[in-house]
């Protein structure tokens, strides 16, 4: 092979999302003599920025798009290689690319994030969001569309079911309330009347730096991406890019060809059945059957029995871990959702191979007030974890399983409010054990509070409630409130009183 097609790192690193990019920052940094390589089909890297902790475990950041130059010349022991992965040869510790190069490496960490779960491959009116490609894609067609409809009930429907303006929303969630991942019946009744009204202005605009590519990007092999709620979309397995940031709606408009402001009719505990064009559709019974007498390039049947003609289906139903193609040839073992299984050091069960972010799934027995839920925050905490593996694993030095692990936090908005979510924030794994303390003060604010045996487990906080980081530590701490039974969420009293 000619020596330009080979090349030897101690590290290599594989996706330029949030838990990849972060994994490369910590392993460059710490090992500055050391050859580090990032390996990424997309042409922008997603990093962190405005980092801010809020508390012990919880913490807030925004992402930037960026040039992969802008790390290069932060770590000049870092290489960010443009390409797709086409072949994983774990035993031999070397990587193939799409465009023949030949990648040995001492240590490889697995960050190439999670993958739509499409309604259907191959439609042309079935669009996935998940990547800023796919993103500038639904922008273009939001633009001309006077209705689409919206399946799915996870983060990227509840953020584009609120933002978009100007057309007609269909919103066809399977279960009984929206936001069914996050929420409890309750809070989703909290938060239904901000569909029915006008969106406040927003404070300010969004001012990070965004950047445009010029020229065509990697349209061949896998195309790998990032971590998170989250968490690279594809159209078949073509397009580069990393998933869509935690505010990937602020700075772009979200509008449709209707003068309408905000429109949306939630479907509830519907999937779709049958999916038609406009010929096919013609051609149905439905067609004799369905109130709509508007023509539309596309229609969604229910399984409600409700038809709806629209411009185009958004799909937003989840994401599988994106494995392909590191599976073939080797042995990994994998999690029954089919994630690379990683034990607490963030290990595959291939040689020197790690994992981290949406591709991965945590194997080891965790806290019992923790899980994992593909987000922002778990993945850049992964990535943050693995690097920190390999270097321990280099110097032979022991690491423990690291704090993040000890409690489930992450904050979000929905809405236009503030969520933040802690432990066992829907009673998970608890049945029928468990106590719920509720405060609801209309438009305003949404405390509910999970008990079992008198200990705090978990929590839901919408709105300006200031409570996360006293809530944290009665969770951390397992002291009995039962003591205080529901004066634990009375508003005339400062509840860090009790435990100062």
């Amino acid at each position: 092979m000619a020596a330009n097609t080979e090349k030897t790192f101690k590290f290599v690193v594989v996706g330029g999302g949030i838990a990849g990019v972060t994994c490369a920052e910590q392993l460059a940094s710490q090992f500055p003599s050391a050859d580090v390589a990032l390996l990424t089909a997309a042409p922008l890297i997603k990093a962190v920025c405005n980092f801010k902790q809020v508390s012990k475990t919880l913490e807030e950041f925004d992402v930037e798009e960026r040039p992969s130059s802008v790390l290069e010349e932060k770590y000049p022991n870092l290489r960010v290689i443009q390409s797709a992965v086409k072949a994983l040869h774990a035993q031999q510790h070397t990587l193939q690319t799409v465009d023949g190069l030949e990648i040995h490496y001492e240590k490889l960490c697995i960050c190439s994030g999670g993958r739509p779960k499409l309604l259907t491959q191959d439609n042309p009116y079935v669009l996935g969001i998940r990547d800023t490609d796919s993103a500038q894609e639904f922008q273009k067609r939001l633009s001309k569309a006077r209705r689409i409809v919206v399946v799915g009930n996870g983060g990227i429907a509840l953020e584009l079911v609120y933002e978009v303006e100007g057309c007609e929303v269909i919103w066809a969630v399977k279960d009984k309330a929206i936001g069914n991942t996050f929420f409890d019946a309750g809070a989703a009744q909290f938060l239904i009347p901000s569909l029915d009204t006008d969106k406040p202005e927003r404070a300010a605009t969004c001012k990070r730096a965004r950047y445009t590519i010029e020229g065509p990007a990697a349209t061949q092999g896998l195309a790998v991406g990032g971590g998170g709620d989250r968490q690279g979309q594809r159209r078949g397995l073509e397009e580069p890019g990393s998933a869509l940031g935690p505010d990937w709606h602020e700075g772009i408009s979200l509008r449709g060809a209707e003068e309408v402001s905000h429109r949306v009719s939630v479907e509830y505990q519907s999937e779709v059945k049958q999916i038609y064009t406009h010929q096919d559709f013609l051609l149905s019974p439905l067609a004799s059957q369905t109130a709509d007498t508007g023509s539309w390039p596309v229609y969604a049947q229910l399984t409600n029995g409700k038809t709806f003609g629209c411009d185009f289906i958004v799909s937003a139903t989840g994401v599988v871990p994106n494995t392909e193609p590191f599976l073939q040839g080797n042995s990994f073992a994998l999690a029954e959702d089919s994630g690379l299984k990683v034990d607490d050091h963030m290990m595959t069960s291939e040689p020197d191979v790690y994992a981290a972010g949406d591709v991965c799934t945590a194997g080891w027995e965790p806290s019992h007030l923790w899980q994992q839920m593909r987000l922002w925050t778990q993945a850049r905490q992964m990535g943050w974890y693995a690097g920190r593996c390999m270097a321990a694993d280099v110097l032979s030095e022991t690491i423990e399983l690291d704090f993040c692990f000890e409690l489930f936090s992450h904050i979000t908005k929905f809405f236009n409010y503030k969520v933040v979510l802690l432990g066992k924030f829907n009673g998970q794994g608890l049945g029928l054990n468990q106590e719920l303390l509720v405060r609801c003060t209309k438009g305003h604010e949404y405390v509910k509070v999970v008990l079992s045996g008198g200990r705090m487990l978990g929590a839901v906080l919408i709105g300006e409630t200031d409570l996360e980081e006293t809530f944290e530590n009665l969770i951390l701490n397992q002291m009995d409130l039962t003591p205080y039974g529901e004066e634990l969420l009375n508003p005339n009293i400062d509840i860090e009183d009790y435990f100062d």
